[in-house]
């Protein structure tokens, strides 16, 4: 049993209540005009998310209100767990993700810029290592959250998938970049304001979407349509993320909580 004296949670705790840490949500809220994945044909999709009335004070519930939900696992703010993918199918299913990997600290790279003028802006190695000489070496375990400004379009699903006769055009993580940070950092997973963790277009690189080739196939985690990366700082933050642990289960929607201390963020 751990000291009173010496614990650190009660200074945790009283930094919460007192509101020099804070707390912000960086989820996207679940309904069913939440923007999700449209895959071309003879490719199958996923439900929408959606919710089913079983009593509301009435008759089958007199005293309660609930209702059955309706979703597939990738909808929404969701996690991506290695089994989602061919190259991680014999890792973990989210039921199996060691929680302390589900939280850990936050590295935010500003691609705002890069993607206002290029939609299909591919984050490449050469940017990541330019962040790295102002912030430092990406620390192990942490989450790189991609920043791009593209939560703005979460109103219209049409504006947030970009979709047009070449595909969806939304920004995403170069091939050999991909690669690189799956297998040359210890990091934890990325996290992205889009649909999904790789860019519209992913579907025709080599090899295919190859975020999700070289991230889960190497026992790293996706986290998508993230919001208020904007109020967060480079470096400092640190992130917990709840999915559900489905048994067998490929991913889950999630809530995605960023924990901060202003005074001592970079």
């Amino acid at each position: 049993m751990s000291n009173p004296e010496t614990s650190i949670l009660p200074a945790f705790l009283d930094a919460l209540a007192d509101g020099r840490l804070e707390v912000i949500d960086l989820t996207t809220a679940l309904s069913s005009s939440t923007p999700a994945l449209r895959l071309p044909e003879p490719f199958a999709n996923l439900i929408d998310f959606s919710l089913e009335e079983v009593s509301a004070y009435n008759e089958p519930g007199p005293f309660w209100r609930h209702n059955n939900i309706h979703t597939g696992e990738h909808i929404g703010t969701h996690l991506d767990a290695p089994v989602h993918w061919v190259t991680g199918r014999d890792g973990d299913d989210v039921s199996q993700i060691p929680v302390r990997r589900l939280i850990g600290p936050v590295a935010v790279l500003d691609l705002t810029a890069a993607v206002a003028a290029d939609p299909d802006h591919l984050l490449t190695i050469a940017e990541v290592e330019a962040w790295e000489r102002e912030h430092g070496r990406l620390a192990e375990g942490a989450w790189l959250l991609l920043r791009t400004g593209w939560e703005s379009r979460g109103g219209s699903e049409a504006e947030f998938l970009n979709t047009d006769d070449t595909g969806s055009h939304t920004p995403g993580v170069a091939v050999d970049c991909a690669r690189w940070l799956a297998t040359e950092r210890d990091i934890t997973g990325l996290g992205v304001e889009t649909v999904g963790v790789d860019a519209g277009l992913a579907g025709g690189f080599d090899p295919a979407f190859p975020v999700h080739h070289y991230f889960l196939g190497n026992d790293k985690y996706g986290l998508t349509s993230l919001r208020n990366l904007d109020r967060l700082p480079s470096v400092g933050a640190m992130l917990v993320v709840s999915p559900l642990p489905i048994v067998g289960g490929t991913g889950s929607p999630s809530r995605v909580l960023a924990v901060l201390d202003r005074d001592g963020a970079a």
